[in-house]
């Protein structure tokens, strides 16, 4: 089975597409960062939906998210917009974690698996 590696560089690559399952890298806001929880998360869902469009998917055939957050009391705030953002009948397995991200400008890291 043949492994597709898409936006790669010298450390990971963004998306990785092996068979039908497409793994996306954790993704961060990069025109937000520093800003609230909402404007990092609804730019990370945008990044992610482009992901996926490349690899062939959308975020119906999500499977698994895993969401990385710097404070659970924003916890609230980023719901507010993956729930408006979601498949509706369509939702991923889940885990939300509180977290020190890799620079303190990141509030909000999500990382998703998706079918194809």
């Amino acid at each position: 089975m043949t492994i597709q590696r898409i936006e790669s560089g010298p450390r990971m690559s963004q998306v990785v597409v092996h068979g039908d399952t497409v793994y996306l890298a954790g993704i961060v806001a990069n025109t937000t960062a520093g800003e609230s929880v909402t404007k990092q998360t609804q730019e990370i869902l945008s990044i992610i939906d482009g992901h996926l469009k490349k690899a062939g998917t959308d975020k119906s055939k999500l499977l698994t998210t895993t969401i990385y957050i710097t404070d659970m009391k924003t916890f609230p705030e980023m719901n507010a917009v993956w729930d408006a953002w979601v498949s509706p009948g369509n939702t991923p397995a889940r885990a939300t974690v509180e977290v020190k991200l890799a620079a303190a400008k990141y509030n909000v890291e999500i990382m998703v698996t998706a079918a194809k």
